[in-house]
């Protein structure tokens, strides 16, 4: 049986292509052995297993992003999880390792090149991070989600997303996705997430504008984040409008969150701008303000696309939010036209691509 190892974790933009790809390598090959390498720290404990795939675990090398004392510690700690991460490939036999970034993603490359292993690289955002701009001078393959990310060879194949997201039809669970949620299906529905950290200002905002937003009779299903939910997050219900507010932590099956949305509010992450986009649901985007600039790169074919909007992280406010989600969320004919441009602007076949080249690789 042959082996190959998957390397990526932290946020569900790793781990979310990671899982579809595996999956679509194992229904091209049955004969195939997956094994996914995370840390302890990320959010592929939890979500790697659920899907059915085999997790090792290794030490975490974060980056400090300031000059301090850790500093100092990075080239011990790469080098025990460089070593944790060669003896899993040892273990499984793996005749290669794919990567998708992260803290996890470096120690397995570096571990794979020390074994001769062929690497292959995906990279989700716009702009690369560190470990697969590293990756990318040595490995076989390297393959992005948008088209002009500055990899060195890149191939664009887009971002490999789960079957139950590519093959949704929103339309056709969306009543029975709204009553799930206890709410009603003749009220628009808006989603909100910050991803899988949640994101504090988002969060905010929407507090801020709710008691309006449900006035007017829009549902609002809030995904704070594990770390943001509390007591104080409880279902409201407007008695004069009809509408409600749920508010989750995290959402397993984010395909049926999405069959009940009819708008979207988000941070850009590469995994958020291609789901929405392949199972055709409007999306109001607020770029993360810091970092590389990747989620305001990330959005750049949907806006020349008039696929969505975007929304500067400092203008999301209450007032902002109750007048664009309002009056957006209302124009049943501009949402059926950005639900449109938006399947059109991504291809939604990337996990199967992908797979099939991993599959050249060891063949």
């Amino acid at each position: 049986m042959t082996g190959i190892v998957f390397a990526g974790g932290g946020t569900a933009g790793h781990t979310s292509p990671l899982i579809a790809t595996a999956h679509a390598v194992t229904e091209l090959d049955h004969d195939v052995r997956v094994t996914a390498i995370g840390t302890a720290r990320g959010l592929e404990t939890r979500v790697v297993p659920a899907a059915g795939l085999p997790l090792e675990l290794i030490d975490p090398v974060p980056m400090p992003r300031r000059p301090s004392g850790d500093l100092l510690k990075v080239p011990f700690r790469l080098r025990r999880a460089v070593n944790q991460a060669r003896d899993v490939l040892r273990e499984t036999e793996a005749k290669a390792v794919v990567g998708f970034g992260g803290y996890v993603a470096m120690p397995a490359y570096l571990a794979a090149r020390s074994l001769k292993l062929p690497i292959v690289v995906h990279e989700q955002n716009a702009v690369p991070g560190l470990a697969n701009k590293v990756a990318a001078r040595f490995a076989r393959h390297v393959t992005t989600t948008f088209p002009d990310t500055p990899l060195p060879g890149a191939t664009m194949v887009g971002l490999p997303v789960r079957h139950e997201i590519t093959e949704l039809d929103r339309a056709d669970r969306r009543d029975d996705a709204i009553r799930a949620y206890g709410l009603d299906p003749a009220q628009p529905v808006l989603l909100v997430s910050g991803g899988s950290q949640g994101a504090h200002s988002i969060n905010t905002a929407v507090a801020g504008a709710r008691d309006r937003l449900l006035a007017r009779g829009i549902s609002i299903i809030h995904v704070l984040g594990l770390r943001n939910i509390s007591e104080a997050d409880v279902d409201i219900d407007d008695e004069q409008s009809g509408a409600g507010y749920r508010p989750v932590g995290f959402v397993d099956a984010m395909a049926d969150a999405y069959a009940a949305a009819d708008l979207m509010l988000c941070r850009s992450g590469a995994g958020t701008v291609v789901e929405t986009a392949v199972v055709g649901l409007p999306a109001i985007f607020v770029p993360l303000p810091h970092g590389n600039g990747e989620q305001a790169r990330n959005l750049e074919v949907l806006l020349a696309a008039d696929a969505g909007v975007q929304l500067v992280d400092a203008e999301c406010t209450p007032d902002r939010l109750d007048t664009l989600v309002g009056e957006l969320i209302m124009d049943r004919t501009r949402l059926a036209g950005m639900s449109e441009r938006a399947r059109d602007a991504v291809p939604g076949d990337a996990d199967r691509r992908l797979a099939e080249l991993i599959m050249s690789v060891i063949n």
